[in-house]
């Protein structure tokens, strides 16, 4: 989507601090983060939330799934534990429109959260 900010990361027109990339996902240092570790997962192709996976794409969402674990190793926070989140549509607190998944970790996280 040609207004959408995550695809305008993933063309490189809007600069990020790159944590993670390979040919379906790209992961990046979130600019307003909540730990001292907090990376955005998101597909390389635009799915706006939850409710838009369908068979036709939801292979990237395991393959997000998949290096969720691999950038919780880099980053030190595998052993300790992590936290992923997705929000869903406004109401829930998603802001930009493509899909991704907050990855947090780093200090000791309360629930509920919220």
């Amino acid at each position: 989507m040609e207004d959408c900010l995550f695809c305008k990361i993933i063309k490189g027109e809007i600069p990020s601090k790159k944590a993670y990339e390979d040919e379906d996902v790209y992961a990046f240092w979130d600019i307003s983060p909540t730990a001292p570790v907090h990376i955005l997962v998101i597909p390389k192709k635009h799915i706006a939330m939850l409710n838009d996976i369908s068979e036709q794409n939801s292979s990237v969402i395991s393959k997000i799934y998949e290096a969720i674990p691999k950038i919780a190793k880099e980053n030190g926070i595998a052993e300790d534990g992590y936290r992923v989140v997705t929000n869903c549509n406004k109401a829930a607190g998603q802001t930009v429109f493509h899909i991704h998944f907050h990855l947090i970790g780093g200090r000791e996280l309360t629930w509920p959260a919220g």
